[in-house]
């Protein structure tokens, strides 16, 4: 499967790769090598920037929240340097206002964590109006909120006080979700 892959990506294979999850971005960049990439990895939209303006590459899978900044930076940079690549962003937590920023500012598709390399590649080399399938096992929506609200937490410092403020809900209520176990 993966030498049919890395022929449908035609002669120039660079791939970006951008997350400061430092052990995702190993495990992904060796995925994707192995399905006929040449990979360049950052961990910053400052690491990306830089990538993106000396090498642009072909393809690039880009974290929309990053520890310095938008992931949205690296695609604007990209774009302006490679027109004709194709972007994916990904995110910890999807949300309808980002993907629509995301596509509006180049993006080729949007991306929920967690996605394996196989929605990855399937996204990038998506051709024209063609969607790729959907994943084959989905978060539910308890689980997209849970996670929602868990970066939500730590973004606050683990503050239930800020947290509850910026989600808008009562301070006991996000409590007793923070006490129980992530849903499946």
């Amino acid at each position: 499967m993966a030498e049919t892959q890395a022929l449908d990506l035609g002669d120039d294979r660079t791939l970006l790769l951008v997350d400061d999850d430092e052990p995702f971005l190993r495990r992904l960049a060796k995925a994707m090598e192995k399905r006929g990439f040449e990979v360049e990895t950052a961990g910053s939209v400052a690491g990306g920037r830089a990538i993106a303006t000396a090498r642009p590459p072909a393809y690039a899978v880009i974290d929309l929240r990053l520890e310095d900044g938008n992931g949205l930076d690296v695609v604007e940079v990209l774009r302006e340097k490679r027109p004709d690549a194709r972007v994916v962003v990904l995110t910890g937590y999807g949300a309808i206002a980002t993907a629509v920023a995301a596509v509006k500012i180049g993006a080729t598709d949007y991306l929920s964590k967690p996605a394996d390399a196989n929605d990855i590649t399937n996204a990038l080399l998506a051709n024209g109006d063609d969607l790729p399938p959907p994943p084959e096992n989905p978060m539910s929506a308890d689980r997209v909120k849970w996670e929602h609200i868990q970066r939500v937490y730590e973004l606050c410092d683990r503050n239930v006080s800020e947290t509850a403020r910026r989600l808008n809900m009562h301070r006991r209520t996000l409590q007793r979700i923070l006490a129980k176990r992530s849903p499946r």
